[in-house]
């Protein structure tokens, strides 16, 4: 079963470039396929090399960002399990920046944040692909949303490939 592409209009303008970058019409290959770059990436550095590195002040490191990808993975995936339940309650927001300051990340080692990374993908392949799920029209807070574990899906996919392209062109080593 593929998650099947979402149409414009089913998901915030603000996502559109990173949705646009995932292939296919099936965001949870897409996943699976991206998971081994983003290990591969952060296997390249050491501990020793990934404690504090940045490429600007303000910006967050590389454990912060792998941090971040783990969180958002797991809160999309709750996401897609409300859905495909029927749960009409509204879902609350985040605050990325709170959740990888509260993270505390860089007291983590990198084998340590590696280790937990794969572990998130079965729980949102799972939600996504309940073959039990409600229908993808699903009612939420009184309107309706058409196809939104696609949606879902997909900026999942699409967020990841937008950090690993932010990690390539500017974590770069000096």
């Amino acid at each position: 079963m593929k998650s099947g592409r979402p149409e414009e209009g089913e998901y915030a303008t603000y996502a559109k470039s990173d949705i646009d970058f995932v292939a296919g019409d099936d965001a949870v290959a897409a996943l699976r396929e991206q998971e081994q770059v983003v290990v591969d990436y952060f296997e390249s550095f050491t501990d020793e090399s990934a404690n504090g590195f940045t490429y600007a002040p303000g910006k967050w490191t590389l454990k912060e960002v792998l941090g971040h990808l783990i969180d958002d993975e797991r809160i999309f995936a709750y996401r897609a399990l409300c859905v495909a339940r029927g749960d009409a309650a509204p879902l609350p927001g985040f605050d990325e920046n709170i959740y990888v300051a509260g993270g505390n990340f860089e007291s983590r080692s990198l084998s340590n944040l590696l280790a937990e990374y794969p572990l998130r993908p079965p729980s949102l392949d799972h939600a996504l692909r309940l073959p039990h799920a409600r229908s993808l029209d699903a009612y939420r807070n009184g309107q309706r949303i058409r196809r939104q574990r696609a949606r879902l899906a997909f900026h999942v996919a699409g967020h990841e490939l937008h950090h690993l392209r932010t990690l390539n062109e500017k974590y770069v080593r000096k």
